[in-house]
Formats: structure tokens, sequence, C-alpha cells
């Protein structure tokens, strides 16, 4: 039996996880690091810090499963993230962060001078701070001693790639997220490049992400007691490899993942620049290229969370579901809006906030809790609205994450849709993806791996009766956003 592994650097830890040839995990481990603040906003880590965490986590790993066994590793984690490279290997400065927000001031004019480019306007659209292109811009110019050292830049993950095979790519997810890549062409963008004034040697290859970076060099062999030309994969972010494990490359469906927010990710073929959301390009082998959507409501479980515990100050979530009779759901009037912490996809609106409207002297403690769990489905089919899924694509709609657990939310959201939803088995995520991914060789031996392993535990229906009252109320919860511009707008001035 052949083992697999996959390694998830996220921001503040990471997470290995071994699989064997069934997709079965046999062991998972992780080790926590901390990022630093030197300045306010500014998130920096170095980069061996990610090594070191890998290394006790790896070692932790060995002590239940036979490194003989282990035939490929794959590497995945946080997007944007910034590590810049010398002529040695050796790195310049500590990696800036995905969410370091140094360049703030700089991303106005940055987005007006590339929404001039004849070619590549469009990247206007996703740069913002902690973009590698603002943050090598930003190295340029305040740390020009720094930025002349530079050999090449990469992105968080494919430092570990690096440093584990002594070999420098990208893949289509991490260059195609860094707003230095065009999305039409999945190519760096010269126009980008000659506007920044960045060196054309600067840039690593871009490959798809089941390619052999390299292997498991004699140090790392050594080590870890593994066998001869143990693979490592160049791998991809984490949103990608998120969206291998739930199968939503390999069956081309929408999966909403309900966590602390609520991520929707759905696959195209092409690029639609009249749809609201993320595009990140992704490909296996280099040659099809696929674009994942993704868009994001701010505040799903955290709205739950906010409710249950510090407003009625309980952690017992399925006792307050329980009391909830299913059958009348969409009789009351009440309405939550859920941005509680700002918008990113449908308004693009980060000082948004909720609410609650029609709240009367018969308002239960029970009204307020479905009207939370309604206002945050209301959230998700207007995203999936503005991302432009359709009809017949949100019909093959899987959600994961913890609040898929919640069997009355499940029933709301298949309500308010107006569609049929499968709650998904596993809430597996970007680590068990891409060990999947390790263990194939292409877009076929992984569609035989996802039917294995990912399966969907229940199917939800829509109720007649109940969707037409969502109908009707989710009509009007699309006016509260205006409507609340109004009563704030003199405030915001």
């Amino acid at each position: 039996m052949k083992y697999y592994i996959g390694i998830d650097m996220g921001t503040s830890s990471v997470k290995i996880t071994c699989i064997d040839e069934t997709g079965e995990i046999l062991s998972e481990k992780s080790s926590e690091y901390e990022i630093k603040e030197p300045k306010s906003g500014w998130k920096e880590i170095e980069p061996e810090t990610w090594i070191h965490g890998m290394d006790q986590a790896f070692l932790e790993l060995l002590k239940e499963i036979d490194s003989k066994k282990i035939e490929a590793i794959g590497v995945t984690g946080q997007m944007h993230t910034l590590v810049t490279l010398d002529k040695k290997g050796q790195s310049i400065r500590p990696a800036l962060m995905w969410n370091d927000t140094r360049t703030a001031d700089m991303i106005p004019d940055l987005k007006k001078r590339v929404q001039n480019l004849k070619e590549d306007s469009h990247i206007s659209n996703i740069i913002s701070t902690g973009s590698p292109a603002a943050n090598l811009l930003w190295i340029k110019d305040n740390e020009p001693e720094n930025f002349e050292k530079i050999y090449k830049f990469i992105i968080g993950p494919d430092y570990i790639v690096f440093r584990l095979t002594g070999q420098i790519q990208t893949d289509y997810c991490e260059a195609s997220t860094s707003s230095l890549c065009s999305l039409k062409t999945g190519k760096w963008s010269d126009e980008m490049r000659r506007m920044l004034g960045f060196s054309e040697r600067i840039y690593p290859s871009i490959c798809g992400s089941l390619k052999t970076a390299g292997y498991v060099t004699d140090e790392w062999r050594r080590r870890y007691g593994l066998g001869n030309h143990v693979r490592v994969l160049a791998g991809t972010g984490d949103n990608p490899a998120a969206a291998i494990s739930t199968g939503c490359f390999v069956e081309g469906y929408p999966v909403l993942s309900l966590g602390t927010s609520g991520v929707l990710m759905y696959p195209r073929k092409r690029f639609d620049l009249s749809a609201k959301g993320k595009n990140i390009l992704f490909s296996m082998n280099g040659k099809d290229v696929f674009i994942l959507v993704q868009g994001v409501v701010q505040s799903t479980g955290s709205s739950l969370s906010w409710w249950i515990k510090n407003i009625l100050g309980t952690s017992n979530f399925a006792g307050e579901a329980g009391e909830i009779d299913t059958a009348h759901l969409g009789e009351n009037a009440l309405i939550f809006y859920p941005h509680l912490v700002g918008d990113k996809t449908i308004y693009q609106d980060p000082k948004l906030q909720g609410a609650f409207l029609g709240i009367g002297t018969d308002t239960t403690r029970k009204d307020m809790t479905v009207a939370v769990m309604e206002g945050i489905a209301f959230a998700v089919r207007q995203l999936a609205d503005v991302m432009c899924i359709s009809k017949k694509d949100l019909a093959k709609l899987k959600v994961t994450g913890g609040g898929a657990k919640n069997e009355v939310w499940m029933q709301i959201l298949s309500d308010v849709l107006n569609t049929e939803i499968g709650q998904l088995d596993s809430t597996a995520g970007a680590g068990y993806g891409i060990a999947l991914a390790a263990g194939c060789k292409d877009m076929v031996s992984m569609k035989e791996m996802i039917h294995h392993t990912v399966s969907v535990k229940k199917i939800f229906v829509p109720r007649e009766y109940n969707a037409r009252l969502y109908e009707k109320k989710y009509q009007r919860y699309l006016k509260v956003y205006q409507a609340l511009q109004s009563v704030y707008r003199e405030e915001k001035k």
C-alpha cells in the first residue's frame, strides 16, 4: 500500500495529512507558529519558520506511519504571500503575508494605472493589499537594496517545494492571484511587468499543479527515512486544493463551504468579466486550464456564532436549532442582514454592517435564531446570482464545512435557493485535497479517487410552500442594502 502526503501551509500553522491509495486518512499532525507585526498593519514571517513547523509535524507523523511507503508529497497553503530569493536560494527578507496592509495608500493609484492597460486592465479588479504585485512594488520603492538582490520571487507554498527539492516554480493558481498574470492568457503579463519596472528574470515558471517539481533531496530523505525518488508536486493554493477534496473540479459542481465565512466555489472553462468573484486559474497538466470562481459572504458561521454565543450566551447550537419547527419556515417577516464585518464580493463594501429588521413585541428568541440562518441563506443566494451561477448548475450544489452539519440550516438553504442541495459527508480541507492530488496522475485517476472518497450524506429538497414564502422575503431582503445606505450616508460623510 502506497502513502501520499499533503502539506497545508496555513497562516498560523502547518498541517500534514497522510492518506493511503484508497484515500483513507491514516494520520494528521500540525505545528503552530506566529507571524510578526513590526508595524501596525505589517504582517511578516521568516520562511524558515514554515520549514521548522513542517519538520516538527512530519517527525510526529512518522511515529504513526511507515516512511518507506510514502510515494509522493503535495504542497498547498496560503495564497498571495510573497517570498523573495537571492541567487543562492536564501530568503532576502521576511515574507510579506497575504494579510499585510502596508500598501493600502498605494492601491488606489495603482488601480488607476492598471485600468489604463490595453490588454490586462482586468487585473485592476483583483489588485489589493497583500497582492504580490503591490508588495514587490513596495520593496522596490522602500527597500531598493533588497529589490536589487531578488533572483526569483515565489509564493508561500512554493517555498516548501523549493526547500524539499531545490527547484523553483509556481502554479497557475498562485500566478493568477498575484496580480502579475493575465487571466485571459494564463501567462505573466508583460504590460504589468513593464508598468511596474520589474525584470523578466525574477519571475518563476508557471506549471501544472500535478507536475513533478522535483524529488526529495538526500538531506530530507535521510532525515525522514524516505525511499528513493519520492516525488514532490508543484502544488497549488489552498482554495483549489479544497476544491479538489470536495469534487468541485472533477465533477464540475459548485461547492459552498460554511465555516467562519461562507465561500462559494464554482469551476468554469471560460473567463467571464461580467460575473463577480475572484477568478483563480488552475491546471493539473499545464495545458487544460480551468477557472475557479470564488465568492465569499464574510460572516456566515461567525454570524450564527455571534448570535448563539455572544447574545444568547450558550454554546448549545444543536439545542437552539432543535426547537425550530421547519414546517413553518418563511412565515416570520423578521429579516436579519448578515454582513457583520463588511462584504468583499457582492457590494465590495468593507464598511457594510448587519441589522435586524421587523422586530416586534411578539418576536421570540426562536424567531431571531431562524432569521439569522435565513439571512445568511439569502446572502448566499445573492452571491450565487452575482457570480452568474445558473439555476441548472446551482441544482448541483454541495455544501461542506461545520455549518453543513446543521440540518435545519440546510433545509432553509434549500428552500431559499429553491433547489436540491447535497450535504457532503466529509469536511476534509486543502491538505486532504493536495494529498489526493499527490496520488493521482491525471484527471481520469482523480475522478476515480474522488468517486471513492467524496460522498453525499443527505439530500435536502425544497418545499413548494416554504420556497414561495422565501421568494417574497428574498425580494424584500434585496432592498436592505440601499435602505441602510440611505440611513448611514450622512454618518459616512
